[in-house]
């Protein structure tokens, strides 16, 4: 059955986590934008120590465990000093993960595979583990992180920031669909992550 993205609410709650889980991150980035070396890299007492190295360890995870669950090799980690640790190369960076990392999640439920297991050649030694659980343990650990990174900007003083909670995410969701029919018009990382889809 062909498929075709829409903006609208979903009724499938893996379509809802995923779709939040990118989104939401997706909108702390830009907030980043305007702030220079200093505060990107200032120390604070929570999360990885500063603002950017939060950004980088949580991207750096979706890229790890999506290239050992899909069976390739893992990527090094970026140059905590190159274009993919400035805020612009971060964007980047997500908005090629989640997708990346929303197919093999999405291809895992619709095959009933919750339980299926896959070897994690990063552990010492080598350990098998469910795609359920780790699934959900990289939506949960991108959360965990959102929560410091939202701190860390209050701190900041970067105005605005988003409450970033699911239902939000989603109300915004529902109002797109009733403001714009056709998906062109629809928050890009809903689109691009595939969360906002429905079967013609």
């Amino acid at each position: 059955m062909s498929r075709r993205v829409v903006c609208r609410g979903t009724t499938d709650l893996l379509d809802r986590l995923l779709g939040h889980d990118a989104w939401t991150t997706r909108q702390l980035l830009p907030l980043s934008r305007g702030l220079d070396d200093e505060p990107l890299d200032r120390p604070f007492d929570i999360g990885h120590g500063t603002l950017r190295a939060t950004f980088r360890h949580m991207i750096g995870n979706m890229e790890v465990w999506t290239d050992l669950m899909r069976e390739r090799s893992a990527r090094p980690p970026a140059d905590p000093h190159g274009a993919g640790s400035s805020i612009a190369g971060l964007i980047v960076r997500l908005d090629t993960i989640a997708p990346d990392f929303a197919a093999p999640a999405t291809g895992i439920r619709d095959a009933g595979r919750w339980d299926a297991l896959w070897t994690d050649l990063l552990d010492e030694p080598p350990q098998r583990k469910a795609y359920g659980g780790a699934i959900g343990h990289l939506i949960a650990h991108s959360m965990h992180h959102r929560g410091e990174l939202l701190h860390i900007l209050a701190r900041l003083g970067v105005p605005d920031p988003p409450e970033g909670d699911l239902l939000g995410w989603e109300m915004r969701q529902r109002r797109c669909s009733a403001l714009f029919l056709d998906s062109a018009r629809c928050p890009k990382q809903a689109r691009r992550v595939g969360a906002m889809s429905a079967p013609l």
